[in-house]
């Protein structure tokens, strides 16, 4: 009932929002003799504002139509290569006419972006995606919003989710022998789970895994998010953030947690700072500050933007990573393509190498809990791991902005290409499932694993008081 009132609501809205826009862009008009009167400029700036504020966001393209690859700029096209009824694998085809670059661009490395289905679209990570086209062949999972996914195409779990990571690692390893795979933020856990499992299975597994901001190990460092899915119960999640889509959208009827509840939760971490950005926004307005309003808009258009995740997905994902910690303890099974469980080993992870990045001032996967991969992944050698943690920064700063850029990107790029052709290609898979007898690594193992870890971070900046 709650979702068929907010949509009411917002269609009872869209025409307010719209004659507020073409009331501010009127009164802002050359034409207008009373346009340059600073009482006009205000009244359009609110007029603005209210559009900003009632307008429906949709989902924003990636845009990327050129990337500097050397000293050239090379085209872009975007293009769909596997289209599931979940999520779409996007490719990032790179042309160019220039034979020099053209030849450098083919030994490239092929990276395989699995983008967070945590409420924002895969658009999220647009900057992450256009730093690494300088450098790499880049594919990304775009998930798709459940309510437009209908019913007959049936549900969608956690081991759906990690299926289809499977499932496209091994497409661009088909396509390039092998590639590397970088998980942002909410798939570190099942990307670390779909890489096990094709271990497990004496399958050829990445040559790398780059681990940034996720919730590998929920209990360190708890932040406000991990609170939240900790302290209330499973049935409360299930009673008082699942609906079902209204009958105007092609996945009417589906249990989803609604975008637009999502939404609210993020700006309620931070409602003082929403509110300043909007007050200064409306202040830019009046001054005529182009460049810092465009920002403004650019920025709303992409954090507005949200979609609905499927229940049975996000109630599975709370129980198993955030209130049972069924990684951590051993005890996580997933049922394979075949509907046969299959137990989740990270130790059994030997030929992948491991980087995870953790932001100083993440406040959302808080310290400690992405760099827990390590003790998990203890038959990785040492020489083939690296922690990074970055001063000052937040959980967006660690995939985009400057000090993705100036910090982060370069310690990625050197970690994949020192990496790029040591992973070696384990037996043929076996058909027989991973017994769920399967033991974990010993403590000793995974304490000698983690002090090689700890060796490695002290080389890293030290954290800030």
């Amino acid at each position: 009932m709650l979702y068929q009132i907010y949509e009411t609501q917002r269609s009872f809205m869209e025409p307010f929002s719209e004659l507020a826009q073409v009331t501010a862009k009127m009164l802002t008009n050359p034409q207008n003799p009373m346009g340059n009167s600073p009482m006009a400029q205000r009244i359009s700036a609110s007029y603005e504002l209210m559009h900003r504020l009632g307008k429906d966001y949709v989902k924003p393209e990636f845009g990327i139509r050129t990337v500097h690859v050397g000293k050239v700029d090379v085209a872009i096209h975007e293009r769909v290569e596997i289209d599931k009824p979940f999520c779409e694998l996007r490719r990032f085809k790179r042309f160019t006419d220039d034979a020099v670059t053209l030849n450098a661009i083919k030994k490239q490395p092929a990276v395989l972006i699995v983008a967070p289905l945590s409420g924002h679209y895969a658009t999220l990570l647009r900057d992450t995606v256009k730093t690494m086209l300088k450098d790499h062949k880049v594919y990304i999972t775009d998930w798709k919003n459940a309510r437009l996914v209908p019913l007959a195409n049936g549900e969608f779990h956690l081991d759906d989710y990690v299926n289809y990571v499977q499932e496209f690692i091994r497409h661009v390893q088909g396509v390039y022998g092998n590639c590397h795979v970088i998980s942002v933020c909410q798939p570190t856990v099942p990307v670390l789970a779909a890489v096990s499992l094709m271990a497990s299975r004496g399958e050829k597994t990445p040559l790398s895994m780059t681990m940034m901001g996720g919730p590998i190990d929920a209990r360190k460092s708890p932040t406000a998010v991990n609170n939240l899915a900790m302290n209330k119960s499973f049935e409360w999640f299930e009673n008082n953030v699942i609906y079902k889509v209204p009958s105007n959208f092609p996945g009417a009827g589906r249990r989803v947690y609604p975008g637009f509840l999502q939404h609210t939760g993020f700006v309620a971490m931070n409602p003082d700072r929403h509110a300043s950005s909007h007050y200064d926004y409306f202040k830019d307005l009046i001054k005529g500050d182009d460049a810092s309003t465009e920002a403004h808009r650019k920025f709303y258009d992409e954090y507005n933007a949200v979609l609905d995740m499927d229940a049975d997905y996000y109630l599975e994902t709370i129980k198993t990573v955030f209130q049972d910690y069924k990684l951590v303890n051993g005890t996580w099974e997933i049922k394979n393509v075949s509907g046969k469980a299959e137990l989740v080993r990270p130790q059994d992870i030997k030929t992948s190498a491991l980087l995870t990045v953790e932001g100083e001032l993440d406040d959302i996967s808080g310290s400690g809990q992405t760099a827990a991969a390590h003790g998990l992944c203890s038959s990785i050698k040492p020489n083939n791991r690296k922690h990074l943690e970055v001063p000052g920064a937040g959980h967006y700063g660690i995939f985009s902005g400057r000090r993705w850029r100036d910090v982060v990107y370069p310690e990625v790029v050197k970690f994949i290409l020192a990496h790029n052709g040591t992973g070696a290609t384990p037996k043929a898979a076996s058909k027989t499932a991973v017994k769920a007898s399967a033991k974990p690594a010993s403590k000793a193992t995974a304490k000698k694993a983690v002090k090689a870890v700890k060796a490695v971070a002290k080389k890293a900046p030290a954290r800030k008081k």
